[in-house]
């Protein structure tokens, strides 16, 4: 098969495209700034995409500003909603003008969709929440539409905390959870729904595969725990105390908005048509994937 796909040096797209030519599909890259032979250059912004796109039967679009980098000023707000906007809309409108479009779409947005919602248990039949990432996953989520007007199979990956050393919540905390200094962060109450690197990338793989897969599909291990349960193995896994907790108002302090959405917020979401379509985890467990990790 060949598969279009965006944000292709990031942290997903740099794992996923190993994994696509190991299962013999062919992968051509979507870039603002082409680095090989076969690469196609885009431009949201402009609204440009400078390549040929005929014969693409699948497109994975990761691609956005990063949401997890840097404080939130309204002018970051403004670049991470726009980036999404613009890029996936230009994306769709783009494959679904082809003579012969792609059979399959697969747009990721997070489990921000659900916002804050304390011990409610999240399904993909969840309805949407009212920060700011909320309304960032609806946007993102809509600019599909073009594509599934046309007939093409959308599918929304909802990712979880995704569990990489090399970022995100695991990555940006585990050198002060080596040297001890780690620790819930707020009342440690709030759902810590997350999904290893690992199982982000064979979800992907799944959907593209997968054609009863259609819209919303919540990319999470199963049973999530609280930030405290999460904190606790992580510390017993490295071996060191986790004492350390880091009140609400000292992350607000530090991080600004990023603290209130990506850390303080609990969504307790369920993997649901994962497990309906019959995906076998690679790292169900939160002890088992982190050992992997870690090496530990």
């Amino acid at each position: 098969m060949d598969v279009l796909v965006s944000g292709a040096t990031g942290l997903i797209g740099s794992a996923l495209i190993p994994e696509l030519d190991a299962k013999g599909h062919e992968v051509t890259r979507l870039t603002r700034t082409p680095r090989s032979e076969g690469d196609i250059r885009w431009d949201p912004d402009a609204g440009t995409i400078d390549g040929d796109l005929s014969g693409t039967e699948a497109v994975v679009h990761l691609a956005g500003e990063s949401i997890a980098e840097g404080r939130w000023t309204e002018e970051k707000k403004r670049r991470i909603l726009e980036s999404r906007q613009k890029g996936t809309r230009l994306l769709a409108e783009k494959v679904a003008g082809l003579a012969e479009p792609p059979s399959v779409m697969v747009s990721v947005s997070a489990i921000g969709y659900y916002g804050d919602r304390g011990n409610e248990l999240l399904t993909e039949e969840s309805e949407s929440g009212d920060l700011f990432l909320s309304e960032v996953c609806r946007e993102w989520e809509a600019g599909t539409d073009p594509a599934r007007e046309a007939g093409i199979r959308v599918v929304h990956p909802r990712l979880g905390i995704v569990l990489s050393t090399e970022g995100g919540a695991l990555g940006t905390t585990l050198p002060i959870f080596k040297l001890g200094g780690g620790g819930k962060i707020g009342s440690g109450r709030q759902y810590w729904s997350w999904v290893s690197l690992g199982d982000v990338i064979g979800s992907i793989v799944h959907t593209i595969e997968t054609d009863a897969l259609s819209g919303p599909v919540n990319v999470v291990a199963p049973d999530p725990p609280t930030n405290a349960e999460y904190t606790k193995v992580l510390g017993h896994v490295l071996g060191r105390p986790t004492f350390f907790a880091v009140p609400a108002p000292a992350a607000r302090v530090a991080l600004g908005g990023v603290a209130d959405e990506l850390l303080l917020a609990s969504a307790r979401v369920e993997p649901t048509r994962l497990e309906e379509t019959g995906y076998e985890y690679r790292y169900p467990g939160l002890e088992g994937a982190l050992r992997h990790l870690l090496k530990s």
